[in-house]
């Protein structure tokens, strides 16, 4: 299988040579270039629309990776910025005081979501699960705190420990997704000391594989949550309005009592909300602070429900479950084809492409020339990363990139063989 002509991204090398005089390390976080594959990707991107990118550089991509998240209709989604600009224009969006959008979202975030009986909200996934952490210190008067998932950069969660003291996390204890008995033994333990089990309820650690919950495994939680009397607190950042309406406890059936919500729920306008059941919420109310000069402000609120408005419209989610089901088919077809060791996990609306580890330890070297391939031919993957499916990708968009990771698996296969 020939390789595919590596891309030209002058122009964002240069632009990142400029960054790093001016940021440290040039781009901070999950975009590094050493997050992709150094000197295959762009750095650097100029404009999007419906699911496509253009870098500095004038190259086109179909676009899986949705902005890490939030772009659930597509880019540049007309009616969502309409909707947001009229509100500029016409009544402005920063004051002292709370416009009433406010309350209409967390009407239908009510009306939507099983646990969200109160809302607060916020701007970032990182604000709404720190929120939720101290919202459940203050309800129990409890400190310790278990984990499962990514839950943002902040002291408590953030895997990078550098700048932060022991003391800020040595009471929040982690376990892995789909393995109950780990946390009935952490439970066992600091039961009595626990004020919140926090997790994502469908499994996607980074780098790692997807998972779906195991018969029982959150509905083991939830009774383990409520036998010693810790918050159950559902991070559907990702998975609320892409997986269901209602979030993975809609589709699951189990409901927490604090779920933390993001990313889709505005097409990529910052919004961010800890919405849960009344008893629990009053805490804030009255136990502890919670204000940002920024949270108030009104565009966001605007597009969440536009956004919301056209998911229910236009039955989004159900188009994505249907034309994804049909893409992930092609993939595992076209994966067992090739027998190289490639692994396809998640579901319709969010899924990985990963590599098993060999003898010969090749599994790196496949996962960087497969997305390698992909990058040139005009396919934006992260491969560390896993992908989303949005509302613009059309089927013959699905279509095209499963011929392009055709042809990627079988240039791996050519390389380094089964």
């Amino acid at each position: 299988m020939k390789e595919t002509e590596k891309l030209n991204i002058t122009k964002s090398l240069k632009l990142f040579e400029e960054a790093k005089a001016l940021i440290p390390g040039g781009v901070l976080g999950a975009r590094k270039p050493s997050d992709f594959i150094m000197g295959e990707y762009p750095i650097f991107l100029e404009y999007g629309k419906g699911c496509r990118l253009t870098d500095v550089d004038g190259n086109e991509y179909i676009d899986f990776l949705c902005g890490y998240g939030p772009i659930i209709l597509g880019y540049r989604e007309e009616e969502v910025d309409d909707a947001v600009i009229q509100q500029i224009k016409n009544k402005g969006y920063c004051f002292t005081l709370t416009q009433p959008y406010q309350n209409e979202l967390a009407k239908k975030l009510n009306e939507l979501i099983p646990s969200a009986e109160l809302s607060i909200f916020l701007k970032t996934g990182s604000d709404a699960t720190t929120a939720s952490i101290r919202i459940a210190r203050a309800y129990t008067n409890r400190i310790k705190i278990m984990r499962c998932g990514y839950h943002g950069w902040h002291d408590w969660c953030v895997e990078m420990k550098g700048g932060i003291p022991e003391k800020l996390y040595e009471d929040v204890y982690e376990f892995h997704y789909n393995d109950l008995d780990q946390l009935e033994d952490l439970m066992k333990k600091y039961g009595d000391q626990a004020a919140a089990i926090i997790m994502t309820p469908f499994g996607h650690p980074l780098h790692e594989k997807m998972q779906t919950p195991k018969p029982g495994f959150l509905e083991g939680v939830r009774k383990l949550s409520d036998k010693y009397g810790a918050v159950l607190v559902f991070d559907e950042v990702r998975t609320c309005f892409r997986l269901k309406m209602g979030g993975a406890q809609e589709l699951y059936g189990v409901t927490p009592d604090l779920t933390v919500l993001g990313k889709g729920m505005a097409n990529g306008y910052p919004i961010s909300v800890v919405a849960g059941k009344s008893d629990v919420m009053m805490a804030a109310a009255s136990k502890l602070f919670i204000s940002s000069t920024f949270f108030p402000n009104s565009l966001p609120y605007i597009a969440a429900l536009k956004t919301i408005e056209i998911m229910e419209r236009d039955k989004v989610l159900d188009n994505i479950w249907v034309k994804g089901d049909r893409f992930l088919k092609n993939i595992q077809n076209i994966i067992d084809k090739h027998g190289v060791g490639a692994e396809l996990s998640g579901v319709a609306p969010m899924f990985f492409i990963t590599f098993k580890q060999d003898e010969m330890n090749t599994r790196k070297g496949k996962r960087d020339d497969f997305y390698t391939q992909l990058i040139r031919k005009g396919f934006f993957f992260s491969p560390h990363h896993h992908a989303f499916i949005s509302y613009r990708h059309s089927e013959e968009d699905l279509d095209k990139t499963a011929q392009a990771i055709d042809e990627s698996l079988a240039y791996v296969h050519d390389k380094y063989g089964r």
